[in-house]
């Protein structure tokens, strides 16, 4: 009989804690970033090569390992050259119709952030488990009926970049793991803060990896980033652009 009551309750502990893990393991914030990467196709951009367009301009990122190559190409409107920056490990340049140009370390800063920002966004939630991402889990919610986690991402000082003070807030879907909202804020050129929230739109899958698209949005008064999606449930935003990514392709690295 004691024999019987041991082992029903070393059961019943075991099943506690089973739950226990379950409910821990749901609401961190690294094992929800981890799901969604994977849902997202993620482990493909380890070593790959994607291209799109946006806003009339040719994107190029290759990723192997660690080491990268971004690059962008467009046409100068005012000098009708076609421009050619380059952004890896290694650093930032530029060409002019194929000739090298002189940038100004400040210049390389600015197109710097431009072409990594765009690359950035395009494909989140890839880079969500890099090294100097902070992530906090914010509690559960949901937007139009859908249940979401919610988690906030900061930077460290220390190879989080010269935005590493701007904050995220990204929403998860609780089933399907897909990262179907964000907002952030960021610094304007007079110094002020300025915020955006975004709807992921026309989801699709290129090359075993999910990309979307998004609706960019505003408010005109002062949302905390973590009741965003309240703002937006309620028709309080302001839609400010689209972002849409145009013939996106993904190719392997042999």
């Amino acid at each position: 009989m004691n024999r019987i009551r041991h082992s029903y309750f070393a059961l019943l502990l075991l099943a506690l804690f089973s739950i226990g893990c379950t409910e821990d393991e749901s609401t961190d914030a690294q094992a929800i970033v981890d799901a969604a990467i994977a849902a997202h196709g993620g482990e493909r951009l380890d070593q790959a090569v994607v291209t799109f367009e946006f806003r009339d301009r040719q994107y190029r990122a290759l990723r192997d390992n660690g080491a990268f190559v971004y690059s962008r190409t467009f046409t100068d409107d005012s000098t009708g050259q076609r421009m050619h920056d380059v952004l890896s490990n290694s650093g930032f340049k530029r060409t002019a119709d194929d000739t090298p140009v002189d940038v100004p370390q400040e210049r390389q800063e600015a197109f710097s952030a431009s072409v990594n920002s765009v690359i950035y966004f395009a494909l989140l939630p890839y880079f969500l488990n890099d090294a100097a991402v902070q992530k906090e889990y914010l509690g559960e919610t949901t937007i139009e009926g859908e249940p979401y986690h919610e988690v906030r991402v900061t930077f460290a000082a220390e190879g989080g970049g010269e935005d590493h003070e701007d904050v995220y807030v990204y929403w998860f879907h609780q089933q399907r793991h897909t990262m179907d909202y964000l907002a952030y804020n960021f610094r304007e050129e007079d110094g002020s803060i300025g915020t955006r929230f975004r709807e992921a739109t026309n989801p699709r899958e290129v090359g075993g990896v999910r990309f979307q698209d998004y609706i960019n949005y505003t408010s005109k008064e002062d949302v905390p980033l973590e009741n965003y999606e309240k703002a937006f449930e309620a028709g309080n935003l302001e839609k400010v652009s689209e972002i849409n990514l145009e013939n996106v392709e993904v190719r392997e690295l042999e």
